[in-house]
């Protein structure tokens, strides 16, 4: 049986082609005429030739996600959000993943000449100005979902981390922990420098010294746990600034013999990280959160998946998904308009971690 085609629609419908194809284009025509055609359409079970659809429009109707790691749950996040927004506007989400790497980024954006899709939301983990000038120079519309400097003139949507690393070190506060640590991914990377400096801003506005501070080589759970072994060491070793009472305290206390950190809470630059520490505290013989309280960033489904649930700083992942992806929709359709910078603000999930 040959498939149905729009001639055949047409002839259906009582209608001219280019009406038909008006009415499945969603260009204005009479109301009768729509429901002749979508009638007809029905009956027939004809499915528009999108090929034939996009060579003739000058459109895929394919958008384009890049992300560092989809296997990051904060990334997922993101990606159903953005599904969401683009597949009630008629488009289709394809999902890359950059890795960590500027020369993958770039690489990326310039492969977009290629007209596989008609935007792209990139959240770059790593910026540098080869990859603000290849989303300038790029063929289809981009929008960062991060942060890049305002002169780049590129539309933007970030999370707040400063404001969110001050809702964590506010929380610990009140919960009586002031000898604070902080497991940090690659402070080389857009997210690792902001949350450097809004944990440094926090512990300042307390009037607070930080005890220990670790810089993971990424943010998975395996850095994480590499990450949480180096800062036990490190907090039980204590610091030049500490001096010798602090180092006593720092082996007297209990724990697989190796003694309490100085440490009585952590701040972990994700959730990934968090976990990954939570697992060295408790081979550590140290209780989440009676010996060390821990906080972590994304509020991802991880954070309520492990044990005890993690109290976590939600930065807004699905919003800025849905941001980023009306950006992009509205660049599409108006390429002229003024760049956007959104920043979306972020929450604390107090689970039972603190």
């Amino acid at each position: 049986m040959s498939r149905p085609t729009i001639a055949g629609v047409a002839r259906a419908a009582g209608v001219s082609v280019a009406s038909v194809s008006r009415v499945l284009n969603g260009l204005p025509a009479t109301e009768e005429m729509a429901e002749r055609v979508r009638r007809a359409v029905d009956e027939l079970g004809y499915v528009p030739d999108s090929r034939a659809r996009s060579l003739k429009v000058g459109r895929t109707f394919q958008l384009t996600l890049a992300v560092a790691d989809v296997g990051n749950p904060v990334y997922v996040t993101m990606m159903r959000a953005v599904e969401e927004v683009v597949s009630a506007a008629g488009y289709r989400l394809v999902v890359t993943t950059t890795g960590p790497e500027i020369v993958d980024e770039v690489a990326l954006v310039r492969g977009m000449a290629r007209g596989y899709a008609d935007g792209l939301v990139i959240s770059p983990l790593r910026v540098d100005d080869d990859l603000i000038k290849s989303i300038q120079e790029c063929d289809v519309p981009v929008v960062v979902a991060g942060n890049v400097p305002a002169k780049a003139g590129v539309d933007t949507v970030r999370a707040n981390s400063p404001k969110g690393m001050a809702l964590a070190v506010e929380h610990l506060v009140s919960r009586g922990r002031r000898r604070i640590a902080f497991l940090n991914g690659p402070a080389d990377t857009v997210p690792g420098e902001a949350r450097a400096k809004g944990f440094a801003d926090a512990l300042r506005a307390h009037k607070l010294q930080p005890v220990a501070q670790v810089e993971a080589a990424d943010f998975t759970f395996a850095a994480g746990r590499a990450g949480g072994r180096e800062l036990l060491e490190l907090g039980r070793g204590g610091s030049a600034r500490e001096g010798a009472d602090e180092r006593d305290r720092a082996v007297s206390g209990t724990g697989s013999g190796a003694g309490r950190p100085t440490f009585d809470a952590v701040i972990a630059a994700n959730d990934l990280l968090a976990v990954g520490l939570m697992h060295e505290l408790a081979a550590a013989g140290l209780g989440v959160p009676d010996d060390v309280a821990l906080v972590g960033m994304d509020d991802s489904e991880l954070a309520e998946q492990c044990f005890p649930t993690l109290t976590s700083v939600n930065l807004g992942s699905a919003e800025r998904g849905r941001r980023a992806a009306e950006l992009l929709l509205a660049r599409i359709e108006d390429g002229e308009r003024s760049p956007r910078r959104i920043v979306v603000h972020p929450s604390l999930s107090v689970r039972r971690s603190t």
